[in-house]
Formats: structure tokens, C-alpha cells, sequence
């Protein structure tokens, strides 16, 4: 029996190991995933407090909860920071972060650093995933070259893929059951190996020819966002400047059933994919002679709302003839998207700087971030703020930066001096609203 029929068997009936490396905001989803459907998955992680947390039946991301943890330990799910028991694995899937350099490079050190743990351990009869996003040519330039430095080769003897992420924390209607999986394999065999390993837990796998193309891909989907948020944040802008509610003007062209997406603008781009992944491609076009100037304006534009939202808390502090210097003002919302407890990118924290430089007495309140947490840019010795009628009127200014659903905005909206709106959550017009 060949070892890609071997393999395939394997999978079909559930008797393989599923190694997934790095269990945070992708990683343990998939995690779960695999358990969910029958098979013995092993969690790898360098941070010691995730794994026992998870061991312990606890979750750590709001949107599982504990039980889903203890469902799945029931059902084989086992979480180390061992990478020798890598070798047990039949399926190794690589979910680490892609971050970028302080010069917007592209930062591989994560995948690199994995993947050279994992060598001394990699065997036959294995399928390696990476599903971090990165630019055209990582799988065949950076993880091929290592993974035959062993003697395996790849295609023969160990599989190699590329499948990206396509997680959207918090989103309750698409999940790793029903959005479709972009599989691209280093050879033919490796295509069918990684083709047979994703149809275990979702609906519907997309093959395409090659590794590159699924590179490739994954960073148009999240460019593409990037590009349309930075028009429309552009256009936010200009309907400022002409007195035109941008919201009322999306919801009009919204009502074309064809030839329009909405987007809808905000106090700038946060998460670790979209204010990040186009420059792995602006990176990698460089190399080609390629000047990607689209997307780096869209970048530029995005970037530049934060500096925006605080030139409108100056605006809105003006009226009470207040100055940002000395003033206090509530940021609601630093987790990068409403209902998620993600701070990572956050424009919601780079305001908050800018008003601290500028002198501000600042504030949170995030009903899913508690403590201010550790971060390599950005320093705050803050806990968030319980939202009381005496707590609001406390401030001078509060900024909407984060629309969860649970801040009660009819309290907000009552006890508040002046509010900075970020995310169009009040339409109808008050004297003590701004738009930003």
C-alpha cells in the first residue's frame, strides 16, 4: 500500500493523530474541529499557561467555552508544550502568527522557528499544513527546503500543504464546518493527502494547482477587504466634509442587487490579518519589480484614521470649550471588532496613545478585555470601566471606538457629555453626538 493510500486511510476512518502547533485564535478552533469528529488531537503550544488552562478543561478565548474544552478532552484532545510527541502525529497543521517587522517585512520567524522544532521528529507517512498566511512561495521556499533537509521527500515519503485560515472569530454564521478550505499541495500526492485530511471536517475543499496559488489567494481575500474599508473610509471623510451622513449614503447604494458590496468605515484597521497581510504581498511584489501602489495607499489611508477619530474628540471637546490636554475621556471598545475579546491591532489602543501623548486622562471599558493586557507597543496600568450613569458622566468625552453589543448605548447616550461616534451606532442626530 502506497503511503498516500496509507494515509488517506487513515484519515477516512479516523484512526490518525492530529498535531495542530499554535492554539490561539486559530488553532484551537481547529483543534476542536478534529476532535468534534472523531479524531485524537494533540495541541502545541510554547505558552505554558494556554496549555494548562486547556488541560484543565478552561478556555481562554471568549467565544468556546469551557465545555467545549471538556467535550473535547473526553473525546482524546490533549494539550503540550512537548514538541517530541510530534512524532505520533499522522497530520501536522502549522497556526502560528505571521507577524510583521517593525519596517512593515514580513516576519516568518514563528513558522520557521516551528518547523525547525518539528524536524527531529518528523517521520513517513505524515502530512504537514501550513495555515499562517504569508506571501507566494513560503511553502515551497521555506518549509520544503527544511522539511527534505531531513531525507524525506516530500511527495513520496511526507506531504506537504498549503491551506489558509479562514477564521472570523465571533462570527456566529460561518464557521470551520461550512467555509469552504483552499487546499494547495507541493505535488499531486500531496494535493490528494492535504484534499482528504480538510474533507474531514468541512463541507466543502476547493483543490487548487499549487501551493503558490492558495498563497496567493489568501491574501487577495484579505486585501480586498482592506482596499474597499480604506474607500470607504476615505469616502467617511468626504461626506464629513460635505455634511452627508456616509451611513444613510451606504445604505442607499446598498439597495443595488448587483455590482456592490457594502463596507463600512471606522476608527482604522486591527486583528492580526487585514492591517498586516497586504504588505506580505507588497513585500514579495517588490521582488518581481513590482510597485503594489493600490494597496499601499489603501494602507496609508487606513493608518491614518486614528489620527483622524482624535481630531474629532478635539472637535468635540472644543464645543464645551475644553482642550484634549487635561480632559478625560472613555474609550468604549479595544478589542479589534465588536463581541470578540481580540485586542491584537486595535486602532482602539493607538487612539488611546495619541490621546495620552496629547495629554488626556484616559479610560477603557470593554466588558470582554477586564485588565489592560500586556502588549509589546503599547503600556496602560488600566482595568475597564464599569458603565454606571455616575461612572459616564465622569468624562468629558466618550469615543465608541469598539460597537459591542452588549454597552447599553441608550445609558451612554443619556449620561454623556459629549460622544465621539466611530461606528455609526447612533443615526438619529443629537447636539452632544459626533460621526467620526
Amino acid at each position: 500500500m502506497s503511503p498516500v493510500t496509507q494515509l488517506q486511510g487513515k484519515l477516512a476512518d479516523r484512526s490518525a493523530v492530529i498535531g495542530i502547533i499554535g492554539l490561539g485564535y486559530v488553532g484551537l478552533p481547529v483543534s476542536l474541529r478534529f476532535a468534534e469528529v472523531g479524531f485524537k488531537v494533540i495541541g502545541f503550544d510554547i505558552d505554558e499557561s494556554k496549555i494548562e488552562q486547556l488541560n484543565d478543561g478552561r478556555s481562554y478565548i471568549r467565544h468556546f467555552s469551557d465545555e467545549q474544552i471538556r467535550q473535547a478532552i473526553e473525546k482524546g484532545f490533549e494539550a503540550t508544550t512537548d514538541f517530541s510527541k510530534a512524532g505520533e502525529a499522522d497530520a501536522l497543521l502549522i497556526c502560528v502568527p505571521t507577524p510583521l517587522k517593525e519596517h512593515r517585512e514580513p516576519d516568518l520567524s514563528f513558522v520557521t522557528n516551528t518547523v525547525e522544532s518539528l524536524l527531529p521528529h518528523l517521520r513517513a507517512g505524515q502530512v504537514v499544513s501550513l495555515e499562517s498566511t504569508t506571501y507566494p512561495g513560503t511553502t515551497e521556499e521555506e518549509l520544503r527546503p527544511r522539511i527534505e533537509s531531513t531525507g524525506l521527500t516530500v511527495g513520496e515519503e511526507i506531504f506537504l500543504v498549503y491551506s489558509p485560515e479562514r477564521e472570523d472569530p465571533g462570527n456566529t454564521q460561518f464557521g470551520i464546518r461550512s467555509i469552504p478550505k483552499v487546499v494547495g499541495g507541493t505535488t499531486e500526492a500531496c494535493l490528494e493527502v492535504g484534499t482528504a485530511l480538510y474533507e474531514t471536517i468541512t463541507a466543502q475543499v476547493v483543490p487548487v494547482s499549487s501551493t503558490r496559488v492558495a498563497e496567493l489567494a489568501k491574501l487577495l481575500e484579505n486585501i480586498h477587504r482592506a482596499v474597499n474599508i480604506g474607500l470607504v473610509n476615505e469616502m467617511k471623510i468626504v461626506a464629513d466634509k460635505m455634511g452627508i451622513d456616509i451611513y444613510e449614503v451606504i445604505d442607499a447604494s446598498a439597495t443595488k442587487p448587483f455590482g456592490f458590496v457594502p463596507y463600512y468605515p471606522g476608527p482604522g484597521l486591527g486583528g492580526h490579518c487585514i492591517p498586516i497581510d497586504p504588505f506580505y504581498l507588497t513585500w514579495k511584489a517588490r521582488e518581481y519589480g513590482i510597485n503594489t501602489r493600490f494597496i499601499e495607499l489603501a494602507g496609508e489611508v487606513n493608518s491614518a484614521m486614528p489620527e483622524w477619530v482624535v481630531g474629532k474628540i478635539a472637535e468635540a471637546l472644543n464645543t464645551a470649550g475644553k482642550a484634549i490636554r487635561g480632559s478625560k475621556v472613555l474609550v468604549l471598545g479595544v478589542a479589534y471588532k465588536p463581541n470578540v475579546d481580540d485586542p491584537r491591532e486595535s486602532p482602539s489602543i493607538e487612539i488611546m496613545q495619541k490621546l495620552k501623548d496629547r495629554g488626556a486622562e484616559v479610560a477603557y471599558s470593554d466588558p470582554y478585555i477586564p485588565v489592560f493586557p500586556p502588549m509589546r507597543k503599547y503600556q496602560f496600568d488600566l482595568q475597564s470601566v464599569e458603565l454606571t450613569p455616575e461612572s459616564i458622566q465622569g468624562f468629558d468625552c466618550v469615543l465608541i471606538s469598539t460597537n459591542h453589543d452588549a454597552f447599553d448605548y441608550e445609558l451612554i447616550a443619556e449620561h454623556s457629555t459629549a460622544i465621539v461616534d466611530a461606528r455609526g451606532v447612533y443615526r438619529k442626530k443629537q447636539a452632544h453626538i459626533f460621526p467620526a
